[in-house]
C-alpha cells in the first residue's frame, strides 16, 4: 500500500494542505507575486459576500433537485430491473449508456435540446400541443427555471449510476427475507418502506453521499451550458470559487471558499452515515 499512500499524499493530501493554507493569505495573482498573512479575513469576506451567499443557496437547491429525482428515479428502475431478473439485461446494458457520456458533452447536447425558439425539446412539446408556441419556454434564459434546466443533464447523465448501485444492493438482499415478509402478509409497499429500503441503508447512504457530493461540485455542465447565467441564477459555488481565482484575481478568497464548502461536505457526509447507514444500530 506504500506506493498508493505516496501518490495521495503528493497528488491529494499535499494541494488540500496547501489550499487551506492558502486561504488564511492575501495573495497576488501574478506568479512570484507578495503573500501577506491575513488570518481569517478571508473568511470573513466570504460570509459577508452577497454571491457567496447566494451561491450557497444555488448550490443548496440545484443539489436537492438533481439528488432527489436521481435517487427517486433510480430506486423506481432498479426495482424494475430486480423484478424483472436476467430479462433485464439489454435494458440495463442500454440505460447505463449515458454514464459513459463526458459531462461536457452532455452539456452541449442539452444545450441544444434547450435552447430557445428552435430547441428540440420546445418543438416536440409544441407538435404534442403542450406549448403554444416553440418559443413559449425559455429554458435556459429565464432565471426563475434555469437552474431547474441545467440539472436535467445531470440527472440524466447519473440517474444510471444511481440504478447500478441499487441495483447491486438489491441482489445481496435475502431472498427468505422477503419470502418471510409475503408470508405474514405484507403488501408491496409495506414491504418495499419496511424491508427493502431498511436493508439498503448502507447502499442508500454510499449513494447519496458521492452522487450529492458530485452533484455539489457540478461545474462543467452548468458553464457550458449557461456560463452561470441568466443574472447569476446558475452560479454555484464550483462557478463562483473558478471566477474569484482566475477572473477576479484572489486566490487566496477563492481558497477560503473551498475550503468552507470542503467543510460543509464532510459535516453532510457523515450526517448522511449517521442518519441514514446508521453503523451498529442493528446491535443496539
Amino acid at each position: 500500500m506504500a506506493p498508493a499512500g505516496l501518490f495521495l499524499a503528493g497528488f491529494v493530501l499535499w494541494p488540500l494542505v496547501r489550499f487551506i493554507a492558502d486561504s488564511f493569505f492575501e495573495i497576488s495573482p501574478i506568479a512570484g507575486g507578495p503573500r501577506i498573512f491575513v488570518g481569517f479575513a478571508n473568511y470573513a469576506a466570504a460570509f459577508a459576500s452577497e454571491a457567496f451567499q447566494n451561491a450557497s443557496v444555488r448550490t443548496v437547491v440545484y443539489t436537492l433537485i438533481v439528488v432527489a429525482l436521481e435517487f427517486t428515479l433510480g430506486l423506481a428502475v432498479a426495482l424494475l430491473f430486480s423484478a424483472l431478473g436476467s430479462r433485464s439485461s439489454v435494458f440495463r446494458t442500454i440505460f447505463m449508456y449515458p454514464l459513459m457520456i463526458a459531462p461536457i458533452v452532455a452539456g452541449l447536447l442539452w444545450r441544444f435540446l434547450l435552447i430557445d425558439n428552435f430547441g428540440i425539446v420546445n418543438e416536440l412539446l409544441f407538435r404534442a400541443g403542450l406549448l403554444q408556441s416553440p418559443d413559449q419556454v425559455h429554458w435556459l434564459s429565464d432565471p426563475s427555471i434555469a437552474l431547474f434546466s441545467v440539472a436535467i443533464p445531470d440527472i440524466w447523465l447519473t440517474t444510471s449510476f444511481i440504478t447500478l448501485v441499487l441495483f447491486a444492493g438489491l441482489q445481496n438482499i435475502p431472498g427468505d427475507v422477503i419470502e418471510a415478509a409475503r408470508i405474514d402478509g405484507a403488501r408491496y409497499p409495506r414491504l418495499l418502506f419496511s424491508v427493502i429500503i431498511p436493508l439498503l441503508r448502507p447502499v442508500i447512504a454510499v449513494a447519496l453521499i458521492v452522487r450529492g457530493i458530485d452533484a455539489a461540485r457540478a461545474f462543467d455542465i452548468i458553464l457550458i451550458q449557461t456560463d452561470g447565467g441568466p443574472q447569476g441564477s446558475t452560479t454555484t459555488l464550483s462557478l463562483l470559487i473558478y471566477r474569484t481565482m482566475t477572473r477576479f484575481g484572489e486566490p487566496g478568497l477563492a481558497s477560503a471558499m473551498g475550503t468552507v464548502y470542503l467543510i460543509v461536505m464532510l459535516a453532510v457526509a457523515i450526517a448522511a452515515i449517521a442518519l441514514i447507514w446508521r453503523p451498529g444500530g442493528s446491535a443496539k
